[in-house]
């Protein structure tokens, strides 16, 4: 990969942790869908032709989405803790003496009491012990067909995120900084206005200034 696809494969590792988020407790750890993610963000910025019009992060997303799929197809059933598993078989004691004794199940709230645990713990643990959805199945003529993850399609927010931040990198030293200290610090006009040593209603006004500015060219860039 050349020095330019390395820099533009570099300056979108964000969008590899948005999709990777979108995968995260679903069985594989997060260290092999970041893996998985940066292996398709590295074979889209190889693939990327900027000339075709479209930006990069449109490009990598479904490129990444892809790898971070087949990681699943791949790794086989969801891994288990041990420790679920171990819950999940006293669990099932319990259940199976229950249904001799009163013909039903033990409800959540009546394992949590029985096994000392939370109730959400024991809800995961009802989880594992049922059977694994595969993500490839056979049909009625014994093809096989893979079954896609269902995910919210991410990537009008990501493009908007990023268009955000494009615009907010675009703004002169003391603006930029009321932006970053009041939507991405969390602090309050006072405490910018401390900071910038400027009056809280300066910082008021400038920002609403500012926010207006923000709007307009978001705005712009959705009609492009």
């Amino acid at each position: 990969m050349s020095g330019s696809k390395e820099t533009l494969a570099r300056e979108n590792l964000g969008l590899v942790h948005a999709c990777c988020k979108r995968f995260s407790g679903k069985g594989i750890e997060y260290e092999e869908l970041y893996s998985a993610g940066c292996l398709g963000l590295a074979k889209a910025a190889d693939r990327f032709d900027g000339g075709l019009g479209y930006s990069f992060s449109t490009y990598a997303f479904p490129v990444i989405m892809g790898e971070l799929k087949q990681l699943f197809r791949d790794s086989g059933s969801v891994k288990v803790s041990r420790s679920l598993r171990e819950l999940s078989l006293k669990i099932s004691r319990l259940n199976n003496e229950n249904r001799l004794k009163n013909g039903r199940d033990l409800t959540v709230s009546e394992l949590s009491d029985a096994l000392g645990a939370a109730a959400e713990i024991i809800t995961e643990a009802l989880a594992c012990s049922r059977p694994v959805l595969s993500l490839s199945e056979t049909d009625g003529e014994g093809e096989e067909r893979c079954l896609e993850i269902p995910s919210p399609d991410i990537q009008y927010e990501i493009t908007e995120r990023l268009t955000l931040r494009r615009a907010v990198e675009l703004l002169s030293g003391d603006d930029r900084k009321i932006i970053v200290l009041r939507y991405f610090k969390n602090r309050t006009q006072t405490q910018t206005a401390s900071l910038l040593n400027m009056t809280q209603v300066q910082v008021s006004r400038r920002e609403k200034k500012i926010l207006l500015r923000l709007r307009r060219e978001l705005l712009s860039g959705i009609d492009e």
